[in-house]
């Protein structure tokens, strides 16, 4: 019964979302980017059309959270069983990969340049 009502109740909500959310990007949009830079302004299509192009590049189509935070929990628990040799051992292959971007003041020149 729960499921019947979800079937109901999902594809309205997600409509009314789309339309909200459609209407402020476009708002916005029109608001601010024609005064500031000159460009034109876009219709509701177009703004929702931004919003999607948005969530594609920047925010993923969900269902990730679990795996990422998961990857982070396993992280962590790998860096507290590494011993403080392992740790230092670590950091230090970090710093070669990276070309000394962050060494530490010892690692660097008399300037303050990276070795």
């Amino acid at each position: 019964m729960k499921k019947a009502w979800m079937f109901l109740l999902v594809p309205p909500a997600m409509v009314l979302f789309a339309y909200i959310f459609g209407e402020i990007v476009m708002h916005l949009w029109n608001w601010l980017l024609p005064p500031l830079f000159g460009w034109h302004a876009i219709t509701f299509w177009q703004g929702l059309g931004l919003l999607v192009l948005c969530r594609i590049l920047f925010g993923g189509f969900g269902g990730h959270g679990k795996d990422r935070s998961h990857w982070r929990r396993e992280r962590g628990a790998r860096w507290e069983r590494m011993t403080p040799e392992e740790r230092e051992k670590f950091r230090q292959g970090m710093r070669a990969r990276w070309c000394g971007v962050g060494a530490p003041p010892s690692e660097r020149g008399e300037s303050g340049e990276t070795a």
